[in-house]
This record gives structure tokens, sequence and C-alpha cells, in this order.
């Protein structure tokens, strides 16, 4: 997986960023190549080894046929929410979103849009919702084309 200066990334909990620089440091007397990547919606910049970029769960966004799969999740609302404690449900949330995969975000969001209409969520759900909302939005709306976006009336899908 290599990235050049100026693609967009996805790094996991913190969304799309975009790389600003490749950099080679010494770290303990070998060289180390860098990605410098900036998160769009926080300005937040993150070092990662070009070695370990797949470890960490760096990746490309997604590509146009992918976010119709994450619109066919998100609009299946006829799923079973687990009625476990919301402390335990925002555990296994969690480590859903640290994977990074689009797919188990859009899992997440689905689900506590669910839960939603059946209860009234906790403030962590709460605002879990709006980061797996505001994650999902911005690699969506990077991945679609107008055309498509409108198509699929992504507002209306995530509720906005």
């Amino acid at each position: 997986m290599d990235f050049s200066v100026g693609d967009n990334a996805v790094y996991p909990g913190h969304g799309v960023g975009k790389v600003v620089a490749i950099e080679t440091k010494e770290i303990l007397g070998s060289e180390q190549v860098f990605y410098s990547v900036q998160i769009i919606e926080t300005g937040m910049k993150i070092m990662v080894p070009e070695s370990n970029a797949r470890n960490v769960g760096l990746r490309p966004i997604i590509d146009e046929e992918d976010t119709g799969k994450v619109i066919e999740i998100l609009k299946n609302k006829d799923v079973k929410i687990d009625k476990q404690t919301w402390n335990r449900r925002y555990r296994e949330y969690s480590e859903k979103i640290k994977t990074g995969s689009i797919y188990e975000i859009a899992t997440v969001l689905r689900d506590l849009y669910v839960l939603n209409d059946d209860k009234e969520l906790s403030f962590g759900e709460r605002k879990m919702l709006n980061t797996t909302r505001a994650l999902l939005l911005k690699e969506l709306s990077l991945a679609t084309t107008e055309e498509n976006l409108q198509k699929n009336d992504l507002g209306q899908i995530l509720g906005l």
C-alpha cells in the first residue's frame, strides 16, 4: 500500500486525512520513511511509519463501488439490536470503530439509529452516533461523485 503526497487516506478512529508529506527520519541509527497525514476534520497531524501503515489500519478511501455496499448496510433497518447494558454495547461498538473498516462503522451507525428509535441513547452512545456519522459522511462524500451522491440521497440515509 503506497501513498503519495496529496492522497486521501483514512486513519482509524480519526477519519479522513490528506498525506501532506513523505519524510525520512533516522530512528535508532536506521532510516525510516513516514507518511505525514493531516486529519481533515481536526487538523491533527499523524506520522505513520510506511512499514507499519497497514498494521495501524491506514487505508485509502473507498471507491464508488464500495459506497453502494455501505449505503445498503445503512438502509437495512431490519436488524435485531442486542439489549445488553449501554456500557457493554459502547465497548463493542468502540472496538468496531477502531478497526477502521467503513463497513463496521456503517454497522455501528445503523445500529445506533435503530436503537435510538427504540429508546433514548446514553450520552456516550449519542456522541458515538455523531462521531460515526461524521466519519462516514466525510469518506462517502469524497468517494462518491455528485451524480451518484444525489441518486443515493446520503443526507436522508444518514439522518441529516
